[in-house]
């Protein structure tokens, strides 16, 4: 059975960096997708970014320039790399991936960026 952890949330400052990072386990082909959503207080979960199988990427609008997602398929692990945080990136951040034909979530990490 698939499971995604994800680690390295915590209370940063604007303007600070964080990264977080997610590690499958248990998963026996490489998925299509992996990725990062965010749910900000109050709001729906929203999409950060996400990687393809061919590493064709995919970020919010919101966050291009200052987040890098990396991936690496041998180890089925896949960071968020947050530079330049604003109090509104603020969120859980989840773990994504799938394999096209069923998805799979971690249970999130909070991320809390202070003015």
């Amino acid at each position: 059975q698939v499971q995604l952890v994800e680690s390295g949330g915590g209370l940063v400052q604007a303007g600070e960096s964080l990264r977080i990072s997610c590690a499958a386990s248990g998963s026996g082909a490489t998925f299509t997708t992996m990725g990062w959503y965010r749910q900000p207080p109050g709001k729906r979960r929203e999409l950060v970014a996400v990687v393809g199988h061919r590493s064709t990427t995919t970020y919010a609008d919101s966050v291009k320039g200052r987040f890098t997602i990396y991936r690496d398929n041998t180890k089925a692990t896949v960071d968020l790399q947050m530079n330049s945080l604003k109090p509104e990136d603020t969120a859980v951040y989840y773990c994504y991936a799938d394999y096209g034909y069923e998805d799979f979530w971690g249970q999130g990490t909070q991320v809390t960026v202070s003015s």
